[in-house]
């Protein structure tokens, strides 16, 4: 009954939310050619095949494969906003990001940022402690306000829905500017007759679960990763397909978006440059809306709202 109960919730504090969600795409950083890095080229022509959809996407770090230097110049030439994305697990990687931010964020204004997210699922791994990745969000926090225009852009964290829900991890959640929850049904197991309840009550306890740790309604909010792969190994009761991945994208994404929440989905293009190895029988290289190549989407991108 928890979901119900989520449900209402929702409605009882919807001013926190716009009338319809917005929608935005995780991307990746490496060619499906050749597995190098995206040059400034290839992200104008991944915003071109996605931006009938949105101007919206998200990267998962500021340094590794070059990813600022190469993707600002596109982002702002594109008219595109951009969810910055800060490894923090291990010292090294961390000053390399923060070296990132500080050399590139000044080269653009910062209205095409929509926020800086330090970790990504951090928690769920166990890479760090609540108490650590505050301490690193409040550092980048005081890097990227003490650059000239970047004083109002949020920084905070993007994490599994269920290691937000825990109470143990508080402090991040009190620390944090913007806080984004990922949510997988596939993940979870998930028939597709049960996937969207599911997403959408994981959804809702997080949000819940922020607003009251917060203390307020008024907050920003994203769903950061939330997809169904199109081909590959089932999970359990989760099976890969072009079909249940467009029922998900109607029941769940549309349907969380119809509450006006706002969702990144997971990802953009197929990635197949990933061994085919990686997670349950290559099902990680292909949880795209779009193939490597094709300019369409494996399937209809359109939400009928009421």
């Amino acid at each position: 009954m928890r979901f119900f109960s989520a449900i209402a919730a929702l409605l009882s504090t919807a001013g926190c939310v716009s009338a319809i969600g917005s929608i935005g795409f995780d991307l990746g950083v490496q060619r499906n050619s050749d597995s190098g890095c995206k040059e400034t080229s290839d992200y104008l022509s991944d915003f071109s095949t996605i931006g009938d959809y949105t101007n919206v996407v998200r990267v998962y770090a500021a340094s590794d494969c070059g990813t600022l230097a190469n993707i600002l110049p596109a982002i702002e030439q594109a008219n595109f906003k951009l969810f910055v994305g800060v490894w923090p697990n291990d010292d090294a990687h961390f000053d390399a990001e923060k070296a990132a931010l500080s050399a590139y964020l000044p080269t653009i204004d910062s209205s095409y940022i929509m926020a800086v997210t330090v970790g990504s699922e951090a928690l769920y791994r166990g890479d760090l402690s609540a108490s650590d990745l505050s301490s690193r969000i409040d550092e980048v926090r005081t890097l990227v306000h003490g650059i000239s225009g970047y004083e109002n852009v949020p920084v905070g964290t993007v994490d599994s829905w269920n290691v937000l829900v825990d109470g143990g991890n508080a402090e991040v959640i009190q620390t944090a500017d913007i806080v984004i929850a990922n949510a997988f049904s596939y993940w979870q197991g998930q028939t597709m007759a049960n996937s969207s309840h599911s997403f959408l009550d994981d959804i809702m306890q997080a949000l819940q679960v922020i607003q009251t740790t917060k203390g307020s309604t008024d907050i920003s909010f994203w769903v950061g990763e939330t997809g169904w792969p199109t081909d590959g190994g089932s999970f359990e009761s989760s099976v890969p397909s072009v079909e249940n991945a467009a029922q998900f994208w109607q029941e769940s994404i549309c349907g969380i978006r119809a509450w006006g929440i706002n969702t990144l989905v997971f990802e953009a293009f197929d990635e197949s440059w990933k061994p085919m190895t990686s997670g349950i029988q290559g099902v990680e290289t292909h949880w795209g809306v779009w193939t490597n190549d094709d300019t369409a989407p494996k399937y209809s991108l359109n939400c009928e709202f009421a």
